[in-house]
């Protein structure tokens, strides 16, 4: 089993605000903003988490909807529940194009395989006037990371069917990769989830995480985009990628540049380190 590092939500480029940890429990990942309604037309407005559009949630934490895109890139869309008005033979999806879907289909990412979808985070609070707002590092927390920026693991999908053929992808018509524009375009690809988990039958083939220290990639007392060592993720265990680690004073990881994602070799390594973040 090859495990994926995929990063998704909001970062300093996309939307420009950190995903919320909602009640220290809901991760919840802000899908990144589009000005291209063709490809793109949900709009924030219509997106929800714990009962609160996603429009209040993102006013509340600094994002202008005046200013800014009101649509998203909702990708992937692994909870059905998302969406204030459900849509019709809806399943879970997670698409991919261009160079970046070239890389997965290079490292031969197939049936089995597991996408690890992490992002930036930082827990919030609801003030006196029930707006949200983001946390300040408590000298008395227990949790290290409480308050603080970090990135983190919020979701999971095992593949169990990889779509390419563009007249198949457009039976998904809720999905931002089923848009005529970007069937257009190349290596346009629909990862489907695995009904149950291989591994762990007992629980689906995708969604979402509570927030656990354990599913934290930063390393304590450093910036959010240096990781805690693993083996699983150092340099030389990753599949047709050459990635400097550029962590300095003190060890951890640090990758540079904002990628999407990275391929694990299918060891016991990874398959070990993977299976003890469920």
């Amino acid at each position: 089993m090859k495990v994926i590092l995929s990063r998704k939500g909001f970062d300093s480029t996309n939307g420009g605000i950190l995903s919320p940890i909602i009640d220290n429990r809901i991760m919840l990942s802000l899908p990144i903003p589009s000005k291209d309604k063709k490809k793109d037309n949900i709009k924030y407005e219509e997106l929800t988490c714990a009962e609160v559009g996603l429009d209040k949630i993102l006013l509340d934490l600094g994002y202008d909807l005046n200013k800014q895109p009101d649509c998203c890139h909702l990708d992937p869309d692994l909870v059905a529940s998302r969406r204030k008005n459900p849509v019709k033979n809806w399943c879970p999806a997670f698409g991919q194009i261009n160079q970046a879907a070239g890389y997965l289909r290079n490292c031969c990412v197939k049936e089995g395989d597991l996408f690890l979808f992490f992002g930036n985070f930082r827990h919030v609070v609801r003030n006196k006037a029930g707006a949200y707002q983001y946390v300040r590092k408590g000298k008395n927390n227990k949790d290290v990371y409480f308050g603080m920026p970090i990135q983190a693991i919020w979701g999971y999908m095992q593949v169990g069917k990889v779509v390419h053929k563009a007249e198949e992808i457009r039976k998904f018509y809720w999905h931002p990769h089923s848009s005529v524009e970007r069937n257009r375009e190349s290596n346009n690809t629909i990862y489907l989830a695995t009904e149950k988990l291989t591994f762990a039958p007992e629980m689906p083939g995708c969604g979402t995480f509570d927030y656990d220290p354990k599913r934290v990639l930063t390393m304590e007392g450093k910036t959010k985009a240096t990781w805690k060592y693993e083996n699983a993720y150092n340099h030389d265990n990753l599949v047709k990628t050459k990635r400097k680690n550029s962590a300095k004073n003190g060890g951890g990881i640090y990758y540079a540049g904002i990628w999407q994602e990275i391929v694990l070799d299918d060891n016991s390594i990874t398959e070990s380190w993977a299976k003890k973040l469920f």
